[in-house]
């Protein structure tokens, strides 16, 4: 018995060509080879079937019994190798893909549009937004969420990761607000006043209270909440500022009972990324999923 791991697969194709030539030159330009490098693969073929599968005969070359079985078989075989080395591709328009991302609800900002390019590109995909949990990152490991969308510094190192875009800080507060009347309060007076703090990762919106608490100027907070959109809806009628990223804050601007404003220079834009696992790098849909994700953001306002 002949196992696999002994066998050279490069002596295929000079096998398949030697069989329907049934002569060394010529098989040697079927299969773009020297006529030597033919004659040591005809060898070292022989060698491995044990079997002289050419031999002279009047008129040229004839096949061994071996040979013309092996031959049949190689009708049937080569196709499927070829179908399995091929380079992998990827139709949108006719893909039935699984995909599955995952994210905060900050990524509502942007992810409707993402949704709608997907099944307008790929209608017969499905798409299944799965929400950020603690455990997200052995969800990755273990192949349950294709693409993550998220904060700087709020995930494994391990995942290939790459930055979406900033997106400012606004300070939503209600109209009659004591701060509501400038366009930027000053960090003194943004910590006078008790927040609502949007706990995204566990239970805490680090992106603000990080900086803050490397200058030893913690928030004070009156509430916390899951969702960025349960903040927004909080304010009005208390003394509550929810400080929220630009996209999210900008669909509260037209309230007439809410005041929207700059949030002090020492809370720096939130840094948004993508990650996914290093195994997904060269798979085709998902490559085109990444692909699908930039064109999006890229566009007019998502």
């Amino acid at each position: 018995m002949v196992h696999m791991e002994r066998v050279d697969l490069n002596l295929i194709s000079p096998l398949a060509a030697l069989l329907t030539e049934r002569h060394v030159s010529r098989a040697a330009e079927l299969a773009g080879m020297s006529q030597p490098a033919m004659s040591r693969a005809l060898q070292r073929l022989r060698d491995t079937f044990g079997d002289e599968l050419l031999v002279r005969a009047p008129g040229g070359y004839r096949l061994t019994p071996r040979a013309e079985r092996v031959q049949q078989r190689l009708g049937a075989v080569v196709p499927r190798l070829e179908t399995l080395f091929a380079p992998e591709t990827f139709e949108p328009a006719s893909a039935a893909e699984a995909f599955r991302i995952a994210g905060t609800d900050y990524a509502s900002a942007f992810v409707p549009a993402l949704f709608r390019r997907v099944f307008n590109e790929s209608p017969r995909s499905t798409l299944e937004f799965g929400r950020w949990h603690d455990g997200i990152v052995e969800d990755i490991d273990h192949g349950r969420v294709d693409l993550l969308f998220h904060a700087a510094g709020s995930t494994s190192s391990g995942l290939r990761t790459e930055h979406l875009f900033d997106d400012p800080f606004r300070c939503v507060m209600a109209r009659d607000h004591p701060l509501a009347g400038g366009e930027q309060p000053s960090l003194d007076a943004y910590l006078d006043s008790a927040h609502i703090v949007v706990g995204t990762v566990g239970g805490r919106q680090s992106a603000i209270d990080d900086p803050l608490e490397r200058l030893d100027r913690p928030r004070r907070a009156g509430l916390s909440v899951p969702y960025h959109s349960v903040a927004a809806g909080a304010v009005a009628g208390t003394s509550l500022i929810a400080t929220l990223p630009h996209r999210i804050a900008v669909e509260y601007a037209s309230d007439p009972a809410l005041r929207i404003v700059h949030a002090p220079r020492e809370i720096t834009p939130l840094r948004y990324h993508m990650a996914w696992h290093p195994r997904l790098d060269d798979d085709p849909a998902q490559r085109w999923l990444r692909d699908t994700v930039r064109g999006v953001l890229a566009g007019p306002a998502a």
